[in-house]
């Protein structure tokens, strides 16, 4: 229980801190540090990054292009059952070494200068052009929501770039429309992992309060802290990471 909420701790303060990106750790850290098989870690870690974005979402509700988060939502929503059904049939080892490629993806592109704006799914006037936004929407939202279903992640590192980019939103409205796709799609893999093992629910309640409160206090200082030095500084930790939990899986597999 300590651990728990120790590390859901830290976990929420890298959250808060640097607005996204910390909940790649919450995975090695369930599974590492408090000792859940991996089984079990999976859907703790969903819970705990759904439940951060619904409240990071709540002062950004402006921000949000509804309509493009349920399309996007919805298609990973689907795909994160897809994703947890391969899951399922992976050995723990393959999913841990695969976490950690996806993780040292994750520092690679925090380690980038900010992202570009591109694409032309957002008209002038706040209107939406279908045509070329919806392929690519649902294109985006599947890749997305299988990442979740198969690893547990709610995938906010992929989701901006893939809105800035590839369907030209603002960055201040990308952001708040991927907290609401992080929660669906969050949703989702949670309730296609969640019937896989028997959940200490006092561990996910302790890791989770604790993940939010420390969200809650370290974003009163997150605008006083260098972003730019603190974002590599987490970048360079989860390549750490990616390293230590490659090794651990391909020497000290754990279990479920």
């Amino acid at each position: 229980m300590s651990a728990a909420l120790g590390l859901g701790l830290l976990i929420g303060v890298l959250l808060g801190l640097l607005g996204g990106g910390g909940s790649i750790l919450a995975v090695p850290a369930l599974v590492y540090g408090a000792g859940l098989p991996l089984g079990a870690a999976i859907p703790t870690s969903l819970l705990v990054v759904g439940v951060f974005s619904a409240t990071a979402l709540l002062p950004r509700l402006r921000q949000v292009r509804w309509r493009i988060a349920g399309v996007f939502g919805a298609a990973g929503a689907l795909a994160a059952f897809a994703g947890t059904a391969v899951n399922r049939l992976l050995d723990a080892r393959v999913v841990l070494v695969g976490f950690a490629l996806l993780m040292v993806a994750a520092a690679v592109r925090m380690l980038r200068r900010d992202v570009p704006e591109g694409g032309d799914c957002a008209l002038p006037g706040g209107g939406i052009n279908w045509r070329g936004c919806l392929p690519r929407a649902v294109g985006a939202g599947v890749a997305v929501g299988f990442l979740t279903g198969l690893f547990g992640v709610g995938g906010g590192f992929l989701i901006i770039p893939a809105l800035v980019l590839l369907l030209g939103l603002p960055m201040a409205v990308a952001v708040g429309t991927s907290l609401v796709i992080i929660v669906l799609n969050s949703a989702a893999g949670f309730a296609a992992h969640a019937g896989d093992t028997t959940l200490d629910w006092s561990v996910v309640a302790a890791f989770t309060a604790a993940a939010v409160a420390g969200s809650l206090i370290a974003g009163r200082f997150a605008t006083r802290l260098p972003a730019d030095r603190l974002r590599r500084g987490f970048a360079y930790l989860v390549l750490a990471v990616a390293a230590f939990v490659a090794t651990q899986a391909l020497l000290n597999p754990p279990s479920g």
